[in-house]
């Protein structure tokens, strides 16, 4: 795997969003990290809940009884009141399996949310980059949109003396439009990619700084925490099995309960000095035969144990192949920012030749135009791949 590390920048605007701030406030105001954060508590309830049951039970309680017309030997009112405790010796090693399952089923959720929350961080690196590659297309256009009206300022000058004709105004003119239209159309993207990173992070986005991240370390053979999760959730398909086989073994409670007494309305048949009663109980219990129900009920989880640990072997693969596939990518792509530098170059020095070459009418707005458009593709394209370098990371 490869582990993100920030590098904190200084904003180039006072109140820009830095990367890190947006990564830290994700985590503390994203509702699905919350959700999972409460699954995990409730985890922690169920293990503490098992944990409790090895304690012995104290239950109390009491009757009363009236009858209208009392019989021999019976009383009119009789009261009553009992105590009672009592604890499981041996139950075949219920308790312990369900301990430890509810151990492995917290540690599935605990790993669930470190997941999901480094998926978020990559999702907001993500958008984060994506946005800049925008802003950088606007910031391209706009450029070229500054070039082209004061070319088709010029041009209507020369127009308006008879030294060029109308059909080179009306390409300027179009030109002007289209990009005019691709910045509106940008504008929208860029809109809609804040609205997006604004619901994954839980506050506004306005303007964005210079964050890097620094070069990943990657550890071979560490599993990431989805896989982990799932290796903890195929152990607490282990323990349930065992504890439901645990049906088949011996149970053994005692049980202990003190009852007091007292009357009412009595005669002398029926004297009211009768004694308290203490009352201990000693149970065996063993399930001899119940025509495979436990047994089918253990296979049925050990089964979908099996079909977990194929799902964590093919995802397994997967990330093998994923970080092969990042470290392609980052060796690509700063390739491809070493080609794009050097297109860039190439399309400012071309640029700057045709553009004298066109003020003096050596070449026609044909020429200036597709000189224009190249080097506003290639700041925009140099500008993106650095940027995708940093999503690579």
């Amino acid at each position: 795997m490869k582990r993100l590390a920030l590098i904190c920048v200084i904003p180039t605007l006072i109140y820009a969003n830095s990367l890190k701030d947006l990564l830290d406030h994700a985590g503390s105001s994203n509702h699905m990290i919350a959700s999972k954060i409460l699954t995990e508590q409730s985890k922690m309830k169920d293990l503490d809940s098992a944990k409790n049951s090895y304690y012995p039970t104290i239950d109390i309680g009491g009757t009363y009884q009236n009858l209208n017309q009392k019989s021999t030997n019976t009383a009119g009112d009789i009261y009553s009141g009992y105590v009672s405790v009592g604890v499981d010796l041996y139950d075949g090693g219920y308790k312990s399996n369900v301990i430890d399952k509810n151990k492995a089923l917290l540690e599935s959720s605990k790993l669930q949310t470190s997941a999901y929350k480094k998926s978020l961080e990559l999702s907001i690196v993500e958008d984060f980059y994506n946005i800049k590659n925008v802003e950088s297309t606007i910031k391209a256009l706009k450029e070229k949109g500054i070039q082209l009206e004061a070319e088709l300022q010029r041009i209507t000058q020369f127009y308006e003396v008879g030294s060029a004709t109308k059909d080179e105004i009306d390409k300027l003119q179009a030109e002007l439009s289209n990009n005019t239209y691709a910045i509106e159309t940008s504008k929208y993207q860029l809109s809609s990619l804040k609205q997006i990173l604004a619901i994954r992070v839980g506050q506004d986005i306005k303007e964005l700084d210079d964050s890097t991240l620094q070069v990943p370390v990657f550890e071979e053979g560490e599993l990431s925490d989805a896989i982990k999760a799932m290796v903890a959730s195929a152990d607490s398909y282990t323990y349930s099995a065992k504890s439901i086989e645990s049906s088949y073994n011996p149970q053994i409670t005692l049980k202990n309960t003190y009852t007091i007494y007292d009357y009412g309305r009595t005669d002398s048949t029926h004297p009211s000095n009768i004694p308290n009663q203490n009352k201990l109980l000693l149970s065996f219990s063993m399930k001899l035969y119940d025509n495979g129900v436990i047994k089918n009920k253990r296979d049925s989880l050990l089964l979908q144990k099996k079909a977990l640990q194929e799902e964590i072997e093919q995802s397994i693969k997967n990330q093998n192949v994923n970080v092969k596939l990042a470290v392609l990518k980052i060796d690509t792509t700063r390739a491809q920012i070493r080609s794009a530098k050097k297109s860039l170059e190439s399309a400012k020095s071309v640029y700057e030749k045709i553009l004298e070459k066109y003020k003096v009418g050596v070449v026609d707005n044909v020429a200036y135009l597709d000189a224009l458009s190249t080097k506003t593709n290639a700041q925009a394209q140099y500008d993106k791949a650095l940027n995708d370098l940093q999503v690579a990371y």
